[in-house]
């Protein structure tokens, strides 16, 4: 294996995805030309006129559905929301479950395990 560093790929707007894709489709720039203008790579200009030339269509459960550039950005920031929600909810789960003996202790209390002092108007009964 060899020292490379791996090529990261650069995060686009919203925003400026929509408006590459609109330099296709609107102004009549070819892919080339507006790839190359923009200095971003063909494929990724490709992906981005696809997604926003297709109307939004609900295939069957195996494809992908062709969701619009708007679509997907919303999409990957509930996917993120999902899990944060997910790593929340298990962090309460596990707390509970720690804190579970404080309860138990509670629920002895009242069913009267331990001893416990009576308080009356005159004071203090054991």
């Amino acid at each position: 294996m060899t020292n490379e560093k791996k090529h990261k790929q650069p995060k686009y707007s919203l925003e400026f995805k929509q408006d590459a894709a609109n330099l296709v489709l609107e102004k009549g720039y070819s892919q080339q030309q507006a790839a190359d203008h923009l200095g971003i790579s063909l494929s990724a200009l490709g992906r981005w006129v696809r997604a926003e030339s297709k109307p939004i269509t609900h295939g069957s459960a195996t494809k992908k559905p062709n969701l619009s550039l708007g679509d997907q950005d919303e999409l990957i920031r509930l996917r993120r929301e999902n899990e944060q929600l997910r790593m929340e909810r298990e962090i309460l789960k596990k707390a509970a479950v720690s804190s579970t003996g404080g309860r138990n202790t509670l629920i002895k209390f009242i069913t009267g395990r331990y001893k416990t002092k009576r308080l009356s108007r005159s004071g203090i009964e054991f």
